[in-house]
């Protein structure tokens, strides 16, 4: 009897391992490519939908994860090992033996053509793998993942998830709104990399250019989109919903040689497509923006209400939820007086941010599910339609696929009634189709290194406010999960987030300026390691103020708080588990933006400030009124004793610049010894009986363009001149206030000798040397 067994274990074995399985029937449809690691598996029997599961042969998925496969006779089961790990898979079971815990299955293991077949999706994901299927090309993408995040799975288990987080609906909506233009604004990071030079390239569209500026980005190597570019020759624009195409270089032959217009929405002046930032190569122009051509009105459902949701709640219910696509389209650059479009793809929701290293591009889209509307609907396909997220691709035809429940992750730290999407494109391939993953949560800041990309969440929880992180590996065009962290407080933008040495840096506010209490405002700096787990903090800096600008370059940190002084902070962050608050510079104003000058200078750009008694307030109280522009350059040699060494001051109360808020507005370059920026100058007539004697006096319109300044350690701020595109009959017609429109200039380039001025109206050429006009293109 025991040579029996003996022989029908051996006999299973042999069976298993040499894949001699009796068949069964099966629903086989067409031949699935599966990848690992972006390498195709090798399957002696290819696998198989089954009852709407993909099932596999188990020795050829272990196999490729270089796992041992043996037979349990006793237990009709398949043992996969490898490290200490057991996977027990039972014979025609719908479950399984994980580490020696029981774990339901989605299908049941079954022979089929002489193989045990188990389900692919649940084999990978309990080895710590993510499955992700690509309808467009009938393949699966399975990667490895050190930090698995749990799957939607089900209708019913989103209806549950969405139910418990319902109330955070509205604060979701908000967040997201807001992260639209968060990744926009400014504090700092990083080595300098602005006004960073292109590199001359010659092709057979355009003769060789000489050095010319680059978008200011917060990391080198990592470019940010923006509503200027060049490529050196030509000047690339974002023009009131169209894309202008301007042949700048040489400054003498500068025309507008091309314009993009995008059709127009039904009944309505607006485009389908509405382009918002750009990027460009050697050979292709990237236009990333928003699309309502796919919009979906949603009537309120009544019968979907309940009495619990107020009159207020009712009214918002139909235009919060908008299916509005995040929409990128790529041309070709041969010809650029007839751009050709060579591909397009869409996400579906609100464009958050990108990033493009080197030819990959990435970009995020959060959807808000407005989960009201469908709170009361069965179990249908149409709702299981309407509440996943779906993205389309030209390559794939002009359909949306929707992303199936049971492929889309959730984010439980950060779970709100939304999704965010990320998209990833190789543009070196464009024949492939785009790569997307999909969580059930919300992000709003977005900061990238050329190997990750952190997408940040505020969280509310017991009152605490919490900011977490998600990590995703970039390559080649894929964005892949990789880990998840929490640090207390929230970030005020992009730039209070910084890679370096395989540390994650981060500055942080908790609590309320307003309050007196233990609930006041301080601020923090956390240091993460690889895994996102904390290795360093500093804590409790500036107590009641809040961050206004950070910095981030290499082994140091620059922070700026304000309520009515603005501290300079210096902090050492060599040793990441010990990090150190060094030296503080306390001085009237703030700097709403950082940046590097050299390794012991750093520039700051803010507002002035006037401190006045507040007769108002009990004791000895005081408000800081802000006056106009100042922009300061700090030496930091001695880190313990920072210094401000030169300041500059511009106008007075009112005085404004993009710069302060959007750091890709700058432009500057030590080796040309060269600053310039946007600004809208008010001054006060000295004349007048309220100039300078009242700190809350606003000036009046004095000038709109691009200052430019000498910048160097010895002299400081030269101011050299301003360049407008508003005419002499503009600047009389302007009152206390004035409106520049499309003479706005908005950003400032160089390409060689040239100064370069861009307004929607107006390309400008300046030569740097004298600001003497050289030549100006009108933009019709």
């Amino acid at each position: 009897m025991k040579k029996k067994v003996l022989a029908a274990g051996l006999l299973m074995t042999a069976i298993l391992l040499t894949s001699a399985f009796t068949p069964v029937s099966t629903n086989a449809g067409q031949e699935t490519i599966v990848k690992l690691e972006g390498q195709p598996i090798a399957f002696s029997q290819q696998p198989r939908m089954m009852k709407g599961i993909l099932m596999a042969p188990v020795r050829d998925l272990a196999t490729a994860l270089d796992m041992e496969v043996t037979w349990n006779e006793a237990e009709r089961a398949a043992v996969v090992t490898r490290n200490g790990y057991e996977l027990k898979l039972p014979l025609n079971a719908d479950y399984a033996n994980v580490n020696g815990k029981a774990t339901t299955m989605n299908g049941s293991t079954q022979i089929v053509s002489d193989s045990l077949y188990v389900p692919l999706r649940f084999f990978m994901e309990s080895v710590n793998h993510v499955v992700r299927w690509d309808s467009a090309t009938s393949s699966v993408n399975i990667t490895k993942q050190t930090d698995s995040l749990p799957v939607v799975g089900t209708y019913d288990h989103l209806v549950t998830l969405l139910t418990q987080n319902e109330s955070n609906g509205m604060r979701a909506y908000a967040a997201i709104a807001k992260s639209a233009i968060s990744d926009s604004s400014t504090t700092s990071s990083a080595p300098p990399a602005a006004g960073s030079a292109g590199v001359a390239v010659q092709d057979s569209a355009k003769p060789v250019s000489p050095e010319y500026s680059g978008t200011n980005v917060q990391v080198q190597g990592v470019d940010e989109s923006d509503v200027v570019k060049s490529d050196g020759t030509y000047i690339y624009t974002v023009n009131k919903q169209r894309i202008v195409v301007t042949q700048a270089y040489p400054a003498d032959q500068m025309k507008v040689l091309s314009i993009l217009d995008f059709p127009k929405a039904a009944n309505t002046s607006n485009t389908q497509f509405q382009p918002s930032e750009i990027y460009v190569d050697d050979t292709h122009l990237i236009v990333l923006g928003q699309s309502y051509q796919n919009l979906k009105p949603v009537p309120y459902n009544e019968a979907a209400s309940s009495s619990s949701i107020g009159i207020l709640d009712k009214r918002m219910i139909s235009p919060i939820r908008s299916q509005a696509t995040t929409k990128v389209m790529v041309y070709d650059l041969a010809d650029r007086s007839n751009l050709k479009l060579v591909k397009e793809v869409e996400l579906e929701g609100n464009y958050i941010s990108s990033r493009k290293i080197g030819t990959s591009l990435y970009f995020i889209a959060n959807k808000y599910v407005n989960y009201y509307n469908y709170r009361e609907m069965a179990n249908t396909d149409d709702a299981k339609k309407e509440l996943a997220p779906a993205y389309r691709d030209s390559s794939a035809g002009d359909s949306f696929t929707s992303i199936p429940l049971d492929q889309i992750y959730y984010l439980p730290k950060a779970l709100e009634p939304g999704y965010v999407l990320v998209g990833g494109l190789n543009l070196n391939d464009l024949t492939q189709t785009m790569n997307v993953t999909s969580y059930l949560g919300s992000g709003q800041n977005v900061y990238a290194s050329e190997d990750n990309l952190y997408v940040a969440a505020t969280t509310y929880e017991d009152q605490q406010q919490d900011t977490i992180l998600y990590q995703f590996g970039l390559n080649n065009g894929k964005a892949v999960y990789k880990n998840t962290g929490k640090v207390p407080g929230h970030l005020l933008n992009q730039f209070a987030m910084d890679e370096h040495n395989g540390h994650l840096r981060l500055a942080t506010t908790t609590g309320e300026v307003w309050r007196t209490d233990e609930g006041t405002s301080k601020n923090h700096v956390y240091i993460l390691d690889a895994n996102l787990k904390e290795e360093g903090k500093i804590l409790n800096i500036a107590p009641g103020e809040r961050i206004y600008s950070t910095r981030f370059m290499g082994d140091r940190a620059y922070m700026v708080t304000f309520k009515n002084t603005d501290p300079l902070f210096v902090l050492d962050l060599k040793q990441p588990d010990q990090p150190k608050l060094l030296g503080a510079l306390k001085i009237p104003g703030y700097s709403n933006y950082l940046h590097p000058y050299d390794e012991n200078h750093i520039i700051g750009f803010g507002k002035d400030t006037v401190e006045v008694e507040n007769k108002n307030a009990a004791g000895s109280q005081s408000i800081a009124y802000y006056q106009g522009m100042k922009v300061a350059l700090f030496d930091v040699s001695d880190v313990n004793n920072p210094k401000e060494k030169f300041t500059e001051l511009i106008g007075d109360r009112g005085t404004d610049s993009e710069l302060l808020y959007n750091h890709r507005a700058l432009l500057f370059s030590k080796e040309k010894n060269l600053l310039s920026f946007p600004v809208s100058v008010m001054k006060l007539d000295p004349a007048a009986s309220n100039s300078k004697n009242s700190a809350s006096a606003y000036g009046s319109f004095a000038f709109q363009g691009a200052y430019v300044y000498n910048l160097d350690l010895e002299k400081g701020f030269q101011f050299r001149g301003g360049i407008t595109h508003l005419s002499q009959e503009d600047l009389s017609k302007a009152g206390q206030h004035f409106y520049a429109g499309d003479k706005q200039v908005q950003r400032v380039l160089y390409i060689g000798d040239t100064l370069y001025t861009v307004s929607n109206g107006f390309i400008k050429a300046n030569e740097i040397s004298t600001l003497k006009e050289k030549n100006t293109v009108a933009i019709p």
